[in-house]
């Protein structure tokens, strides 16, 4: 069975966007992912199709009503889906690589894309949502965020990004920063590839990789050092 991600927005139009083109666009062609998206705007209240209402206790804006979304999430997402629901939202937890993985080895993700002032907190704790972020920044709504988590996802499908190990030494799947990448021509504008990679000694270029993504790691996000996964790489 393939992948299945079904995002509820209230711009449909935007999916697969971008996703629909390049290797997750053959994926999804091929069938090892697949995208629904679902209109929010169809469980909306009256002749207008109301989603939101203004929020209590004043203030500007308007907030995602409650009721709306649990219709949504209820069609999109009945009892017994195994795959966890999701919303984007700044004020939920980073994005990890690691997180991704978890979800890239599952049956799929639904994903809510709030928009607006937000989303009213009392549907989150009734349908078990989980708060995602994926940067301290603010968005005009979750659909950027939604294509970003799936991107991560989709690449980590079996036979997605073609040879095996592709992924294996990328930032934050070791803990670390990737090391530096090079290529042909051997000098750019005065600036040689480092001898060592092009020295035909495997054990010498992974004693380098191993060193120089140490070494960027440090200067550029020292608190990815914290972590156990670094620590031991460093080792």
């Amino acid at each position: 069975m393939s992948w299945q991600a079904t995002v509820l927005t209230l711009y449909p139009e935007m999916f697969p966007g971008p996703l629909g083109v390049s290797l997750a666009g053959k994926a999804l062609e091929v069938g090892t992912w697949a995208c629904e998206s679902v209109q929010i705007r169809d469980f909306g209240i009256g002749k207008h199709r109301a989603v939101d209402d203004t929020p209590s206790g004043g203030g500007p804006g308007m907030v995602m009503r409650a009721d709306v979304l649990a219709a949504a999430i209820d069609a999109a997402s009945p009892e017994g889906d195994p795959r966890p629901r999701l919303v984007m939202t700044p004020r939920g937890k980073p994005l990890t690589q690691e997180r991704v993985r978890e979800l890239s080895a599952g049956p799929g993700v639904v994903v809510l894309c709030g928009r607006f002032e937000g989303i009213d907190e009392r549907v989150i704790a009734a349908r078990g949502l989980e708060e995602v972020s994926i940067g301290d920044f603010v968005l005009s709504g979750g659909e950027i965020g939604a294509l970003v988590l799936l991107d991560a996802c989709v690449r980590l499908l079996p036979g997605v990004m073609g040879a095996e190990h592709s992924g294996h030494d990328e930032s934050f799947e070791t803990g670390l920063l990737e090391y530096p990448q090079y290529t042909r021509p051997q000098v750019f504008e005065g600036a040689e590839i480092p001898a060592v990679l092009t020295s035909g000694d495997h054990g010498a270029v992974e004693k380098w990789r191993r060193a120089r993504a140490l070494e960027d790691t440090a200067k550029r996000r020292p608190d990815l050092l914290d972590s156990d996964d670094a620590g031991n790489d460093a080792d």
